[in-house]
């Protein structure tokens, strides 16, 4: 059937659906990902957004129940040139159009993608409107001005877990009795991590599992009192989706921790840390979003190719401190990528070094997080 995707600025773009009858709206963004889809779709930073891929053909390897980013469909709608019904592949379990369908989540096919994303390169990511019952193009161009700005807006609270959980064999599990009554299982030589949960991906925490370490995750609006109650020996920030300015008690959780214990963040972790710091943070244009992103390490001069989601930044020139270093730094716009303190236990990047999708060249990270943490432990001994 027939769909139309409206932009706030009166461009339109017509396609069809392979997911039935919808009507949806979000900010419109593109990511460059050749494969990967299922872990986008679920990975919570795309909360609040429409995705359209830039590769052609999407849904060859169908979907499964392992390659999943969170315990739901987080997208507004995927939008592909080409979606392919009929998937070839062993670990396949169900088309991607199927997997749509069921979550309530609109799929089309027919757009013009690279024309679509050769405009949000030019114009910028922008407020649209997709449906496939209203095909005005006026009609729709006018409820994409008013829907919600992107600028401004805490989308952490519809991502972030209402209760406390534990990371068990790869598993979130509840905690009976809540943090009150929570008390870390015994294991010898494991390292204490609470990440607060802005929008988690389920393989960063999979990526400290496999490090040995224990992961509690928490609420985002857990305060430093409760933190300090459980006495982690590090404390995570996690990815997720918004604008970092309006996520102020994770900022002030976050100064309040800061000297406490080691702190490691990425992308909106890394943003709320820089805001913490004394930055700023600004909306890119378009943002970054894929799995091609050159990053430079300023240390060793070497280059990573990176998995990347976001569309805000921290403005590295709002780091007045003198013992925050700049350590990475994005080729493509020499954005701010990564940072570190001088003096303190922490660091944080604003790329996903646990990737999926994306190159693995940065899984380096969660070691520099386990060495720190066993750093500050060993000093820590009578």
């Amino acid at each position: 059937m027939k769909a139309m995707l409206a932009l706030e600025d009166g461009t339109f773009f017509t396609g069809r659906s392979f997911t039935g009858h919808s009507e949806t709206e979000g900010e419109v963004v593109f990511n460059t990902s050749m494969s990967g889809y299922q872990e986008i779709l679920t990975d919570p930073s795309y909360c609040g957004q429409m995705v359209v891929m830039t590769y052609p053909l999407i849904g060859n390897y169908g979907v499964n129940e392992v390659d999943v980013e969170s315990d739901r469909i987080q997208v507004k709608a995927l939008l592909v040139k080409e979606h392919q019904p009929y998937p070839s592949n062993f670990r396949s379990q169900k088309s991607l159009g199927e997997y749509l369908e069921e979550n309530g989540i609109p799929g089309i096919e027919g757009i013009d993608t690279r024309a679509l994303t050769r405009h949000i390169r030019l114009s910028g990511a922008m407020r649209g409107v997709l449906s496939t019952r209203d095909l005005d193009p006026d009609s729709l161009i006018q409820k994409a001005k008013q829907s919600p700005l992107m600028v401004g807006r805490d989308l952490v609270q519809e991502v972030s877990c209402r209760e406390p959980l534990l990371w068990c064999d790869g598993v979130p599990m509840p905690i009976r009795g809540g943090l009150e009554k929570f008390v870390w299982p015994d294991k010898n030589g494991s390292f204490r991590v609470v990440a607060m949960d802005f929008g988690i991906k389920y393989n960063i925490l999979r990526s400290l599992e496999a490090r040995g370490c224990q992961v509690l995750l928490v609420p985002a609006k857990t305060d430093t009192a409760v933190i300090d109650r459980l006495n982690p020996d590090g404390l995570f920030l996690s990815n997720g989706p918004g604008d970092p300015a309006a996520v102020d008690y994770g900022v002030e959780t976050i100064r309040k921790q800061i000297g406490r214990r080691p702190i490691f963040g990425i992308c909106l972790g890394h943003q709320l840390l820089g805001l913490a710091l004394g930055g700023k943070s600004f909306k890119l244009k378009f943002g970054h979003r894929g799995g091609n992103q050159p990053v430079k390490d300023l240390k060793t001069g070497k280059v990573e190719i990176t998995s990347q989601n976001h569309g805000f930044c921290v403005d590295h020139n709002s780091l007045k401190d003198p013992d925050i270093e700049i350590s990475h730094l994005n080729l493509n716009d020499n954005t701010l990528e990564g940072m570190v303190h001088k003096k303190l236990p922490l660091f944080s990047v604003q790329y996903h070094p646990e990737a999926s999708p994306g190159p693995h060249d940065a899984a380096y990270l969660f070691d520099r997080f386990v060495n720190m943490m066993e750093a500050v432990s060993n000093t820590q001994k009578p």
